[in-house]
């Protein structure tokens, strides 16, 4: 059986630790605490759990955090978690039976990193990170904020997810801000590395700077084509934010030039139309959007919803609008397929009982 270390930067997360650690610590055979500079619990929270806590001064640079930790990791593979990330019972298990029967002719596992939950803890928005890494690969993070690491040797791809369950909220300035020191010395930004800084001026709600960011990032020879599609997403929404519609539909079509077209963004169209209450239009892209197929293995940021529970529920408003109550009735039960104790779906539901009670 590996071995595994699991590697955290931390700091000021005395709500949140504990609850992490218990999660994974029994499959931990080695436990790293880096922290960055905490005045709360914290460290003495840490301390239960391990005796391997380090000091690293904030310096702006998340990567060099993340590798400051990997550097104090001895065993075979190691793990990296945030403090408010968990394993839940069943993505442990995997776990428990990935460490025990994993070869040791991988050098990186990928999972599921879940971000967002529906009312039945269902991820609802989700993505893939690099999460188990052989030690001897020496993987290096890199970017200052929403740092990574690149993707070489044996890959596997394992259904496990990580959980993101966030207490506290992080300042939404907080990213962004290390992102303008970054330009304030002189550097330029990578592709990647462009394309979040446009997402974060939008989180900000700075559209304009973001428009500039995102679009230079499109109309650019780098950068991968899922983050080109994602940021043409963005840069709709940034044009929408100011009632600059037709600007926002042409967005989310220009990522037609990248690739064939994802799920998201043919629900985005399909609210467009629908809001103009052009419901045959609308029609249109929410059943391509059923066509479309959710990739596990994907490095998209991935809503989940949209692959089968929005465009179900969105076509039999659409179908209703236009009189084709029977199919807007069948699309209805399609959603309630996927969440069966959804408010919209119940909703709806109470309304066709009473409709066609009346015939």
């Amino acid at each position: 059986m590996i071995s595994i270390s699991l590697c955290m930067i931390v700091k000021n997360e005395e709500l949140v630790l504990g609850r992490c650690l218990d999660s994974v610590k029994n499959l931990m055979d080695e436990i790293i605490i880096v922290d960055t500079g905490s005045t709360d619990k914290t460290k003495e929270i840490a301390s239960l759990y391990t005796n391997k806590i380090y000091d690293f001064p904030w310096i702006n640079d998340f990567a060099a955090a993340r590798n400051f930790s990997f550097s104090k990791a001895t065993k075979d593979y190691i793990m990296w978690l945030d403090a408010d990330d968990v394993l839940l019972y069943e993505d442990n298990k995997k776990l428990e039976q990935l460490k025990e029967n994993l070869d040791v002719s991988v050098d990186m596992v990928i999972m599921r990193y879940n971000m967002s939950f529906d009312k039945d803890d269902k991820p609802t928005y989700s993505f893939n990170r690099e999460r188990l890494l052989k030690r001897s690969c020496n993987y290096t993070w890199s970017g200052q904020v929403h740092e990574a690491i690149d993707y070489f040797g044996n890959i596997i791809y394992s259904s496990i997810g990580v959980s993101h369950k966030k207490i506290k909220e992080t300042p939404i300035d907080r990213n962004l801000k290390i992102y303008e020191y970054i330009l304030s010395q002189g550097k330029k930004l990578q592709p990647r590395e462009e394309f979040y800084y446009g997402r974060e001026l939008m989180y900000n709600n700075r559209f304009d700077d973001a428009i500039e960011v995102l679009t230079s990032f499109i109309n650019s020879s780098f950068g991968f084509v899922e983050n080109k599609i994602s940021a043409c997403k963005d840069l709709a929404f940034c044009y929408f934010a100011q009632n600059k519609n037709l600007e926002g539909l042409l967005s989310l079509f220009r990522s037609f030039q990248f690739d064939e077209p994802r799920a998201e963004i043919c629900c985005d169209i399909g609210y467009y139309f629908l809001e103009k209450q052009e419901y045959t239009k609308a029609i249109f892209w929410y059943e391509l959007a059923l066509t479309r197929t959710f990739d596990e293995k994907s490095s998209a940021f991935q809503i989940i919803d949209c692959y089968n529970y929005i465009p179900y529920l969105q076509l039999c408003v659409c179908y209703d609008k236009i009189g084709n109550y029977q199919k807007a009735f069948e699309y209805n039960e399609l959603a309630g397929s996927i969440k069966p104790y959804d408010e919209s779906y119940l909703y709806n539901k109470e309304y066709f009982n009473n409709f066609f009670s009346t015939f």
